[in-house]
């Protein structure tokens, strides 16, 4: 299992995967069902770039909102993966000036914030698979960064509090990869190899 510590690397490695998958979206694909229940492309890619806020307050105040701030750009017409890629920038230079463990406010609760980038990690890689697949071209989100989450997961997101986030974990077989078995444990149904 990857220790925490190693939280900063993961993130930034979840960014990077997101954003190759990101590449992939044109604006035909905007309106068509990804694998988050109701929401399109436009919608999922507009959450991630809100999650990317969200964190990169975290890194910069240690206190998380329960109800975001408004987006400082217009987002109804503006370009979704334009706006993606700002907010990741954004968010690797508030994680490069905080190499300080500090706790982050949470409404009642208090969270470090090497565990709030792994949570983020989670989060940013298993959306940059549901952009992929949404795209028609899954990229398997690579094996060391699936691997490094998968123990993470359960960790961060326990059965108790998961409702609302993610939908049940979907059953694989045990010989499934990292990724299969990450994005199953988030309620994703993996594709069979060769499938889009």
């Amino acid at each position: 299992m990857a220790p925490l510590t190693a939280a900063p690397g993961l993130l930034e490695h979840a960014i990077s995967y997101a954003l190759a998958s990101a590449d992939q979206a044109t604006p035909q694909h905007l309106p068509l069902a990804t694998p988050c229940e109701a929401w399109d492309l436009r919608t999922l890619l507009l959450h991630v770039t809100d999650s990317l806020a969200v964190l990169t307050d975290a890194m910069r105040t240690t206190h998380i909102a329960l109800v975001p701030p408004p987006a400082p750009e217009p987002t109804a017409n503006a370009d979704p993966v334009a706006c993606l890629r700002r907010r990741a920038r954004h968010l690797l230079g508030a994680c490069a000036t905080s190499t300080d463990e500090r706790l982050v406010a949470i409404a009642d609760r208090e969270l470090t914030t090497t565990m709030v980038t792994a949570a983020g990690a989670i989060e940013i890689a298993v959306h940059g698979w549901d952009i992929s697949a949404t795209c028609g071209t899954p990229r398997p989100i690579p094996p060391g960064l699936a691997a490094a989450l998968l123990p993470l997961a359960p960790l961060l997101i326990p059965r108790a509090t998961r409702s609302g986030l993610f939908a049940a974990p979907v059953p694989v077989p045990e010989s499934a990869d990292p990724t299969d078995r990450l994005i199953a444990f988030l309620g994703r149904q993996p594709h069979p190899a060769g499938s889009t």
